[in-house]
């Protein structure tokens, strides 16, 4: 099977190393998440492209933000970026049926497309909202995580607002080249740590590049 192969050898790679990512990933279909003449690729482990000049991540970069995230049963999540909603759907089996995932999309199609392949996917706990993510999502505030699947020029002061002490975001900064970087909110502050080179389509929006 293929999924099951590409989850081996992402585990051999050291980008898998937690039970808890390894379930999320194997029980998600990739190739309902890609366009119907990338499904026979959908497990290879590259991005590729979907709808509306975006793409889908490649799964080890899938992989490297979720276990970043440290998710647990119940949380609330805010993800910045739906896209083919892929993501989603691996968090959401993450923080499970008591959690909840709100996802923000700019593109009316490309949300449209994702609450469909979510829906197939028999997952409930995503609410997916077509707007500026750069904004984040204030009204649901504050968040367990906040993590962004496309590359900003800083971190949006309204997502380190919106995130609970003790909460993480997952963000990549830069363009066309970027560094994966991961927050934690203190008391004092945010702490923070680089995961290394990413390639993101870039965050457009108020606190994003301006195309």
């Amino acid at each position: 099977m293929e999924r099951k192969r590409l989850v081996e050898d992402l585990k051999r790679q050291g980008y898998v190393h937690s039970k808890s990512v390894e379930k999320a990933l194997l029980s998600i279909s990739r190739e309902h998440f890609v366009p119907e003449n990338k499904k026979q690729v959908a497990y290879i482990d590259r991005p590729l492209d979907i709808w509306n000049n975006q793409t889908i991540s490649a799964p080890h970069m899938v992989a490297i933000m979720t276990e970043a995230m440290n998710l647990i049963l119940g949380q609330r999540v805010l993800e910045i970026g739906t896209g083919s909603g892929y993501h989603a759907a691996v968090v959401s089996k993450m923080i499970g049926n008591n959690g909840h995932l709100y996802s923000i999309e700019r593109f009316e199609k490309l949300a449209e497309r994702a609450r469909q392949h979510l829906q197939e996917e028999g997952i409930d706990n995503v609410t997916v909202i077509v707007g500026d993510g750069s904004l984040g999502l204030e009204e649901h505030a504050p968040y367990d995580c906040i993590y962004v699947t496309c590359s900003a020029p800083t971190i949006p002061p309204p997502l380190k607002d919106q995130i609970r002490i003790g909460g993480r975001i997952v963000i990549p900064v830069g363009r066309v080249v970027g560094e994966l970087l991961i927050l934690m909110r203190t008391k004092n502050g945010f702490q923070k740590k680089s995961y290394g080179g990413c390639a993101f389509v870039p965050l457009i929006g108020k606190y994003g590049f301006e195309y």
